[in-house]
């Protein structure tokens, strides 16, 4: 089974007031889950990794073969395909988290940008973060803690 990940990141100012959103599907469009948290002050660069962090944690979670990731940030985009460097200090701590996870997940990643248009969802949940301070997540660390949507 294919499943995709949809995922952004959203700050009002940069930096400013940050939240992240989240949407697991199955190839059919079936949701399966999704998340909003609130990040506390960052940039939006920031909030688009905590936010990928999040999703692929939450994609370990389930038996799939193949795992797309959907992302309207183009810099996350390509510094993951490698056709950008990681140049921000603050975000190579991010990037190589990341990395790692995906290095050690049990199925095939593949990384696209899409469209902001196509990201609406995910959109939605990162502002949601912002707006509600529901979820937070108390420790931008690698090691993130993660907070059950309630």
């Amino acid at each position: 089974m294919t499943m995709h990940l949809y995922t952004d990141g959203a700050s009002r100012g940069n930096p400013g007031e940050s939240g992240i959103g989240i949407v697991l599907t199955t190839e059919d469009g079936l949701e399966h889950e999704k998340y909003s948290a609130y990040i506390g002050q960052s940039t939006n660069n920031v909030a688009e990794y905590m936010a990928l962090l999040v999703g692929l944690q939450k994609a370990l979670n389930y038996p799939c073969k193949e795992l797309v990731i959907h992302s309207d940030s183009e810099l996350l985009v390509r510094q993951l395909l490698g056709q950008y460097k990681v140049r921000s200090k603050h975000l190579q701590q991010l990037y190589n988290r990341v990395k790692e996870l995906m290095k050690s997940a049990p199925f095939k990643i593949t990384v696209r940008h899409i469209p902001r248009e196509e990201n609406k969802a995910a959109d939605a949940l990162a502002n949601k973060g912002i707006d509600e301070k529901k979820n937070i997540l108390r420790n931008l660390s690698p090691a993130i803690i993660i907070n059950k949507e309630s």
